[in-house]
């Protein structure tokens, strides 16, 4: 489960926390250990811890090892260990005091004679040859899983962890009973050439060494940081009055969510105050029946035969009709409570008529807009003919010019009175006379 360093920045290229290989926060790594005692000052050079976790394949696989040289390893270095007929190179994910919490945790003494040791720091060429033993684990997959379904073995391979040197290799599979695997042994190290070790695993360990998000959008629990996986049945779903529903209660294994069982004890610890041996109660109107009890208001909910409707009772009231019942008394009513919701209620809004009050401005100014640009363009449109006309002939337009006071006159004369008549400008309609021009010649 990553941190918060390793997120993309906003031009998109990953920012990380430059810890060189190895995550400041501890949490780029599979079932990682937060190290609480790092900040400690370091004890005694005799009586301090000799053991170092070391993780294999992205955090699927730890185990400890010896630290017998002089060099103090920290977090996130790559190491050569002692490997069967071999070596392997691992990252180390703790050293010091916790070390011992964690091999107490998993019943590993410090004294054990057959641990195996560290060999040095790993080297450029260790490291290039795991690269390429790594590189072959997809294939040996689609090859191991070809070879046992032509042997008509009732297994799954499910993944193949190649030693760093090459010289080992671990098939691990599912298999619902005991499988006979002899002869795949052996046609398995002459096809790989190496040594060939079995180990079976469950649906939920293989789901922790795929991966992968789970239901609630967060990275699988068996692939962070859940190491012992507990039974799982439909009696907890039950308790914390969920549906049976398989789909929504299955995991990516196939099996019932792990963690059905984190609050399974909070649901018991709740339902011990409800009484026991309330599924059917007797009324007047019949025999009423248990559908759920809510821990969080402390309510029992019944239903009637006549009726689908569900009638909340409290505990006390539950309690009472049961003594009653005892006694061969049966109450007229179940007296139900009345559940009211702490959300505030949503006021709907009426219907108004708002036709005719509501008005587009936005569209009136853009029609507004479009009709003066369509008057401008008009105008740009009249103006260049002004010129032509002007062109056709110089004489016609020189006696145009001199017929110009006639025309006022008619005008004029046209006009009706109405109580004084203008008088006319006589600087308004006289022609332009430039002397340069054709008028010049007329005059």
């Amino acid at each position: 489960m990553g941190c918060n360093n390793c997120g993309t920045t906003k031009d998109g290229k990953p920012a990380g926390c430059k810890s060189n290989g190895g995550c400041s926060t501890g949490g780029c790594n599979r079932m990682n250990t937060y190290d609480w005692l790092r900040n400690l000052p370091l004890p005694d050079a005799d009586t301090s811890c000799k053991i170092i976790e070391i993780s294999f394949n992205k955090g699927t696989r730890k185990d400890f090892f010896r630290n017998t040289t002089l060099h103090l390893f920290e977090k996130g270095d790559l190491v050569s260990v002692e490997g069967v007929s071999g070596f392997d190179v691992g990252e180390v994910s703790l050293t010091g005091e916790i070390v011992r919490l964690q091999m107490k945790k998993r019943n590993a003494r410090e004294d054990n004679p057959e641990m195996k040791k560290i060999l040095r720091i790993a080297s450029d060429r260790d490291i290039d040859l795991m690269r390429q033993n790594k590189a072959r684990e997809p294939e040996a997959v689609i090859r191991s899983r070809a070879i046992a379904r032509r042997l008509n073995l009732d297994m799954k391979i499910s993944q193949v962890e190649m030693q760093a040197d090459g010289r080992k290799a671990t098939f691990f599979y599912i298999a619902d009973g005991r499988v006979d695997f002899r002869e795949l042994i052996k046609v398995y190290a002459s096809e790989f050439k190496v040594k060939v070790e079995m180990r079976q695993i469950g649906a939920r360990q293989e789901a922790g060494k795929v991966g992968g998000i789970g239901s609630c959008g967060r990275e699988l629990c068996c692939s962070t940081w859940l190491t012992d996986f507990k039974s799982v049945n439909t009696a907890a779903a039950r308790y914390q009055n969920l549906s049976i529903n398989q789909a929504k209660l299955s995991g990516q294994c196939g099996r019932l969510k792990c963690c059905l069982n984190y609050e399974l004890d909070t649901y018991l610890d709740a339902l011990q105050h409800f009484p026991d041996n309330c599924d059917t109660i007797q009324v007047a109107k019949g025999n009423a029946f248990l559908i759920k009890k809510d821990i969080f208001k402390n309510l029992m909910w019944y239903t009637l035969p006549d009726s689908t409707k569900q009638y909340p009772l409290t505990i006390e009231r539950v309690k009472k009709i049961k003594s009653l019942n005892h006694q061969g008394v049966i109450p007229e009513e179940l007296e139900a409570v009345e559940v009211t919701s702490s959300k505030p209620k949503e006021v709907e809004p009426e219907f108004v008529d708002v036709v005719g009050q509501i008005t587009l401005r936005s569209l009136e100014k853009a029609d507004k807009k479009k009709r003066q640009q369509q008057q401008q363009n008009r105008g740009q449109g009249q103006r260049p003919q002004q010129p032509q006309q002007r062109k056709h002939g110089s004489g016609g337009g020189q006696q145009q010019r001199q017929g110009g006071g006639q025309g006022q006159q008619n005008r004029q004369g046209q006009q009706p009175n109405k109580g004084q008549q203008q008088q006319p400008n006589p600087n308004r309609n006289q022609p332009n006379r430039n002397p340069k021009g054709p008028g010049q010649q007329g005059k």
